[in-house]
C-alpha cells in the first residue's frame, strides 16, 4: 500500500520524506488556507520535495473554471494530480483531462457508483472518505470493501485511495481491504511507528547495556 500525507505544511512532508515512506502528498483548499500561503507558490515547492503523485485540487465547481485551474495546476510540476470534485461538472473535467494526459484525483466519494462512474471517465485516483462517513454513523471502511471488489471485477486500473484517515486502526483495515494508497497527517505516521512495547524493549536494552558496561 502506497502512503501519501495529507497537509500542506512543508516541514512535515519534509520530514516524512526523510523516513524514505512517502509515496506523494494530497493537498486541499482548506489545508492549504490553513498555511496562509500562495496555492501555486506551496505546490511547486511540495514538488520540490516529493518526486511522487502531488494532489492539487481545483476551486472552481464549474466545468470550465475546473478545466482552467487543472490546466494551470498542470504546468506547476510533472507530478502534479489534478484533484477535482465527484460531480457531474467534476466527472467531464476528468474525462476531458486525462484524455490530455493529465492525471486526476476524484475526491468526495462517498459511495461505490460514484467510484465506478471515475474509474470509467479514466481517473488516476478515486478518493473515498472513511472518517467523514463515519462522523455520520457509517462504517466507512465499507466502501473501501466495495470499491475494491467492484475494481478488481471489472479491472478498473483507477487506484483506490483511502482519504480522510483518522487513527492507525483506519490504516490497519485499508492495508487488510487491499487499498492501493492511504492518504493521511501527520500525527497518524508518526503513531505508525509507536508501541509501548517497543519503547519499553529499547529502555530495558540501554539500561542492560549500561548496568553492564557503564
Amino acid at each position: 500500500m502506497e502512503l501519501y500525507i495529507d497537509t500542506a505544511n512543508l516541514d512535515e512532508i519534509k520530514q516524512a520524506h526523510d523516513l524514505g515512506v512517502l509515496d506523494g502528498v494530497t493537498t486541499n483548499p482548506s489545508l492549504i488556507a490553513a498555511e496562509g500561503v500562495d496555492y501555486g507558490k506551496r505546490l511547486k515547492e511540495i514538488c520540490d520535495v516529493v518526486s511522487g503523485p502531488v494532489s492539487a485540487e481545483v476551486i472552481a465547481i464549474d466545468y470550465d473554471g475546473m478545466m482552467k485551474e487543472g490546466h494551470e495546476r498542470a504546468q506547476i510540476a510533472e507530478n502534479i494530480v489534478v484533484k477535482l470534485p465527484t460531480t457531474m461538472a467534476g466527472l467531464k473535467a476528468c474525462n476531458a483531462l486525462s484524455n490530455e494526459g493529465i492525471r486526476t484525483n476524484m475526491t468526495l466519494c462517498f459511495q461505490p457508483l460514484q467510484a465506478l462512474m471515475v474509474a470509467k471517465a479514466g481517473a488516476f485516483l478515486v478518493s473515498p472518505f472513511i472518517g467523514r462517513l463515519d462522523d455520520i454513523g457509517h462504517d466507512g471502511m465499507d466502501i473501501i470493501h466495495q470499491i475494491r471488489q467492484v475494481y478488481d471485477t471489472y479491472g478498473f486500473q483507477t487506484k483506490l485511495l483511502a482519504a480522510s484517515i483518522r487513527h492507525t486502526k483506519h490504516m490497519v483495515d485499508c492495508a487488510l481491504a487491499g487499498a492501493d494508497v492511504a492518504t493521511v497527517p501527520f500525527n497518524v505516521i508518526q503513531k505508525m511507528l509507536a508501541h509501548p512495547l517497543t519503547s519499553s524493549g529499547l529502555e530495558k536494552f540501554v539500561s542492560d547495556y549500561k548496568k553492564a558496561f557503564g
